[in-house]
């Protein structure tokens, strides 16, 4: 029970309830209390209804505790404290106050009212004062047993060994004493005479009851008839009611029930909302378990951070310590090196100039000598020393070899603005995620299978842009795949599907994290391939024109071009006329991957698979492997169709219009490029956009699909 002891004691004094009454507002307060409280105005005439509601409004909203005010219809009416009660009786005013005529009262005292010390929200007493307002016996009984067991369970605090019950508790030492201890340590003399000694019961508290056995709990009255006991309850008024009180008619259009009935579909309710809030302070104590291990868990981790932080700290501080280190060994290096040049300067310098000197002073006592015949003797050789000498002082020998200066400067400026940066990772303000950017659709085109998109930043970005993610589906409407990610705003995708709609779709990035997506664009590829031969790709035997669509070739050997498209998905059709034909080559038409062979005749590795032909019969062939021998042959104006069909995975030929021999190939996956070898006796033009013709639509729907035949060339 120690749990509930602030909701047993008064707002106002801080002590126990004594005498507790129920103001309307359900809080409750100390009857003595509720006298010191209680404020008298001299005002003259009853609050007007506008009054009325500004008096009643608080911060909070009492709906239903509305209907006990004193200003209700049903109770209404006020009266001063002094117990007087009106001289004449009542009447109602048009809006439901009860009105008094004037009391011989003094006009200071003619109203008094009371302000709840919790809510703060005032009330006008009704004509019999502090006595309208209910008693709560029950929380008067709850303070009675909950005093009655700390009188019980109080020890003297003295007592060294088996502390005795405890008798008295001294308000200002507050320390409990039993009667032997309570003489001998705080007898009533002296400095200890004015301290109060109070029972144990009423420590931090009022007065305790005088026996230790509660006397019997008073049956309930009525506030309003003392004599009569609540029998019913106004469930309008939401307050117990007399028999005597429904009879005067103040409860007749109200919902009036058996105080039994409801006293038990109450303690229903609240024992449901008890279990609620019963299960809340579980999780609560379950929540301060959690917290006081975090207390501990804290604990540690800081003192990990700590000493992970002096670690790396240190580590820095090793690290700078050893560049230093090896800055200093170049220093001194350099300084070393410029001391060893000057010295032997110095000491070169030094030999020179004594030699000088020498010859000086030699020559010098040559010239005091007066023998001209001996002077003649040597006067060549010395004039040749001393010219040679002064050949050794030439410019640049009296310069020092080496500047004093050293060329060496530490740059610290980075280093030192990393070390003011040097910041936990959660501590540096993050950037902001770039906004969408906007899609030129004007720049927006397709042609053939390839896609160019093209978007800018949007207006007014303040944020900074690192680059951007386009995304393109699958053509189905399937998911969307990154193909390309970088800085530019344009971007050019090649290798879609034919007949494909594909939807792509942008968006940006920069250090703060990746910015919402653009607005979805739809792009239609051709239906049909258009293309050329490739020149970039092609052989250097290989000679184009008219557009890169006619081809010939410079050698006598078969070279290999292909086309300008690669191709995966679809029905596609092109056609080759032939421009010049001499000396009967033997051309190959087809297609092959992109890293074949371009040396050598078209199928005879395995990344190709060709019809060659003659001017009389053609073969199929792939890996070498020649199959499918058909007579007809081609010659200056035919026309080569090819047909590749990626949809049943098949490649058919034609010449003039006339299938030649059966389905080529079958069981083609893969990306596949148009391609054909010729030599210099043949020149070819390419013919493409075209849609499959109806006779061959027509003969390729009843074409039986058997397995070729293999025969060798």
């Amino acid at each position: 029970m120690a749990d509930m002891e602030e909701e047993l004691k008064c707002p106002v004094c801080g002590s126990f309830y004594r005498d507790p009454i129920i103001l309307p507002c359900s809080h409750n307060v100390c009857l003595p209390c509720a006298r010191t409280i209680l404020v008298q105005t001299p005002e003259a005439e009853p609050p007007s209804p506008q009054a009325r509601a500004r008096t009643s409004a608080s911060d909070y909203d009492y709906l239903d505790l509305d209907k006990m005010s004193v200003y209700s219809e049903a109770d209404s009416g006020y009266g001063s404290y002094t117990g007087f009660a009106p001289a004449t009786p009542s009447q109602k005013s048009p809006n439901g106050v009860r009105v008094f005529p004037p009391a011989p009262l003094p006009a200071p005292l003619r109203h008094s009212s009371l302000t709840c010390p919790q809510c703060h929200r005032s009330a006008l007493l009704e004509e019999r004062g502090l006595r309208g307002f209910a008693r709560n016996r029950l929380l008067e009984a709850i303070v009675g047993r909950y005093q009655q067991s700390r009188a019980e369970g109080a020890k003297c605090q003295l007592c060294e060994r088996g502390p005795q019950e405890a008798a008295v508790l001294c308000e200002q030492c507050d320390v409990l004493y039993c009667e032997p201890c309570q003489r001998r340590c705080h007898p009533a003399r002296g400095a200890l005479a004015k301290h109060r000694l109070i029972p144990p019961c009423q420590a931090r508290g009022g007065p305790a009851p005088a026996k230790k056995q509660l006397a019997p709990r008073k049956i309930s009255t009525c506030i309003e008839h003392e004599l009569e006991n609540h029998s019913m309850y106004c469930a309008s008024c939401k307050i117990p009611v007399c028999y005597q009180c429904l009879e005067e008619g103040k409860h007749g259009k109200h919902e009036v029930k058996a105080l039994g009935t409801m006293w038990k579909q109450h303690k229903a309710h609240l024992s449901q909302a008890l279990n609620g809030v019963s299960d809340k302070a579980k999780e609560a104590k379950e929540f301060l378990v959690h917290l006081k291990n975090m207390v501990q868990l804290i604990q540690e981790n800081g003192v990990e951070v700590e000493a992970c932080l002096v670690a790396q700290c240190d580590a820095l501080v090793d690290a700078l310590n050893r560049q230093k280190a090896k800055l200093l060994t170049r220093v001194t290096k350099e300084r070393e090196f410029k001391l060893k040049v000057v010295r032997e300067q110095i000491s070169h310098c030094t030999l020179k100039l004594r030699q000088t000197t020498g010859l000086m002073e030699y020559c010098l006592e040559v010239l005091k000598d007066n023998d001209p015949s001996g002077f003649l003797q040597i006067s060549d050789a010395l004039i040749k020393r001393v010219q040679v000498s002064q050949e050794q002082w030439v410019k640049g020998a009296l310069e020092p070899k080496i500047n004093p200066e050293f060329d060496l400067t530490l740059d610290n400026g980075p280093i030192l603005q990393s070390i003011h940066q040097l910041d936990f990772i959660q501590m540096k303000i993050p950037s902001a995620v770039p906004p969408a950017p906007v899609l030129q659709l004007e720049k927006c085109c397709t042609h053939n299978n390839n896609a160019t998109l093209a978007w800018k930043a949007p207006p007014l970005n303040q944020t900074q842009i690192e680059g951007y993610i386009l995304e393109l589906d699958d053509g189905n409407g399937g998911h969307f795949q990154e193909v390309y990610v970088g800085k530019e705003t344009v971007c050019t995708v090649d290798g879609l599907q034919f007949n494909s709609a594909y939807n792509a779709r942008v968006k940006a990035f920069n250090s703060g994290g990746v910015g919402p997506y653009s607005k979805t664009v739809v792009l239609q590829t051709s239906e049909v391939a258009w293309f050329t031969f490739d020149p970039t790709s092609a052989h250097p035997d290989i000679l184009l024109s008219n557009d890169n669509l006619t081809v010939t070739c410079n050698s006598y050997d078969d070279r290999v071009v292909l086309g300008s498209v690669a191709l995966s998905k679809g029905v596609h059709y092109w056609e080759l006329s032939v421009d010049r034909y001499d000396n009967h080559p033997d051309p190959a038409f087809g297609v092959a991957r992109i890293n074949l062979v371009k040396d050598m005749m078209l199928g005879k590795d395995d990344k190709a698979w060709a019809m060659y032909v003659d001017n009389n019969r053609s073969w199929f062939m792939h890996c070498n492997s020649h199959t499918n021998r058909t007579e007809g042959g081609i010659c200056k104006g035919t026309t080569i169709g090819v047909l590749l069909d990626l949809n049943k995975h098949i490649l058919s030929f034609y010449i003039n219009n006339v299938q030649q021999g059966p389905v080529a190939f079958e069981n083609l996956e893969g990306i596949f490029v148009p391609a054909i070898s010729i030599n210099r006796n043949v020149q070819v033009t390419l013919h493409t956009g075209l849609e499959v013709p109806n006779h061959i639509k027509q003969g390729k729907s009843s074409l039986s699909c058997s397995p070729n035949s293999k025969s060798k060339y």
